[in-house]
C-alpha cells in the first residue's frame, strides 16, 4: 500500500533547501519547458544562477514552476516540493554582491553573471512511502 502525505509549508522549505538541484519549469515560444538548475535558498526566495543567453537567462516576470524531490529506491520514501512564483532578475547592486558568495558556485562552468529570484508565491508538497518491497532472495527462488 502506498502512503502519501501533504507536507506542510514549513517542511516543504526545509526539504526545498536540502538539495541542490531542482527543475525550472516555464513556457518558451509558447511550449512547456523543463530545465534541470543548480539553486539555493536566499531569505525565503529561490536563486538561480545563469547566463546572459539561454532560455532560463531571458526569463523576466514570467510565472514559472520549480520543483525538487529526493527518492530513496532503497527504503521506498521520498518527496516533492513544488513552487510557483514570479521570476524576477536581481539588478541591486548590494544583492548581486550577497548573492555571489563562492558557496553557491554554480555546477556548469562558463559565465554565469545573472541572478534569478523566485519568491515563493506558492509551495506545496508530498511525502511518499511506497508498500514493502520483496526481498530480492523471495523472487530469485520463484
Amino acid at each position: 500500500m502506498t502512503e502519501i502525505r501533504p507536507l506542510t509549508p514549513s517542511e516543504c522549505l526545509r526539504l526545498l533547501s536540502s538539495q541542490p538541484i531542482g527543475r525550472l519549469a516555464f513556457s518558451e515560444d509558447a511550449l512547456p519547458m523543463i530545465r534541470p538548475v543548480n539553486f539555493f535558498v536566499h531569505e525565503g526566495d529561490i536563486i538561480v544562477r545563469t547566463g546572459v543567453t539561454g532560455s532560463i537567462g531571458k526569463l523576466t516576470n514570467e510565472v514559472v514552476a520549480f520543483e525538487v524531490d529526493s527518492v530513496d529506491p532503497v527504503t521506498h520514501t521520498g518527496w516533492s516540493v513544488v513552487v510557483i512564483g514570479r521570476v524576477a532578475l536581481v539588478t541591486d547592486v548590494d544583492d548581486l554582491v550577497r548573492l555571489a558568495d563562492p558557496r553557491h558556485r554554480p555546477w556548469p562552468s562558463g559565465e554565469r553573471s545573472r541572478f534569478l529570484r523566485l519568491p515563493i508565491e506558492i509551495i506545496s508538497g508530498r511525502s511518499l512511502r511506497l508498500a514493502e518491497a520483496v526481498p530480492d532472495s523471495a523472487t530469485s527462488q520463484v
